[in-house]
């Protein structure tokens, strides 16, 4: 006889404090990444996935906010690993963290940058709270087919914005840059999204996390 699974965790709402601090963070980071680095910054991912978390919290909008999650979940995850270990070894073993130690990229702009560990924090909490929307994966990987050629056709190349140029904050010469564009827009939800969706849904039918119908 098989023993019988874990009875689903009941869900929650997002606590009202979460919500009054996120925005109030908000507040401070949009104004000032716009200040600093023009709002063509906006185009990353994980800066939209900041505004897409803010109105996911206070419409309790579980499937908005399990995408976003999924967006920032191991992308925050992967940045903290660079800089920490670059910070320690000088070495960056992944990539695309380099600028956090630029004198010349303005310090506000780096310290800001923390935002790729709060938000997976902020994410993760509120699906802890409402439960994790297993169409989550299917709409972010829309949204970053939409976002990516928008990002090509609308940022400076120098700029290199979601990578659209090249991996790890570097241009590429190897394949046609349409070509590279297409792969990248195919390997991101793969690469990035599958792993966390995967994770976050056998967490869930172990019972760790609500799962509504």
């Amino acid at each position: 006889m098989t023993a019988p699974s874990p009875a689903p965790k009941p869900c929650a709402g997002i606590p009202l404090w979460l919500k009054l601090v996120f925005t109030a963070w908000i507040v401070v980071w949009a104004p000032s990444f716009w200040l600093l680095l023009g709002p063509q910054n906006f185009f990353w991912l994980c800066n939209l996935a900041s505004f897409l978390i803010l109105v996911a919290l206070w419409w309790e909008n579980r499937l908005l906010l399990s995408m976003q999650w999924l967006a920032v979940a191991l992308v925050g995850s992967l940045w903290a690993l660079d800089v920490a270990a670059a910070w320690v070894t000088g070495v960056h073993p992944i990539g695309g963290t380099e600028y956090m130690f630029d004198p010349e990229h303005p310090p506000m702009a780096r310290a800001m940058s923390l935002y790729h560990v709060i938000l997976p924090l902020v994410a993760g909490i509120g699906v802890a709270r409402l439960g994790y929307a297993r169409g989550a994966l299917w709409w972010q990987s829309l949204l970053t087919l939409v976002v990516v050629p928008l990002t090509y056709l609308l940022t400076e190349p120098e700029r290199n914005i979601n990578w659209v140029h090249g991996p790890f904050g570097q241009h590429q010469e190897w394949l046609a840059p349409l070509v590279y564009l297409g792969a990248l827009m195919a390997l991101w939800p793969l690469l990035i999204y599958l792993p966390a969706h995967l994770l976050t849904r056998w967490l869930q039918r172990r019972g760790r996390l609500p799962n509504p119908p």
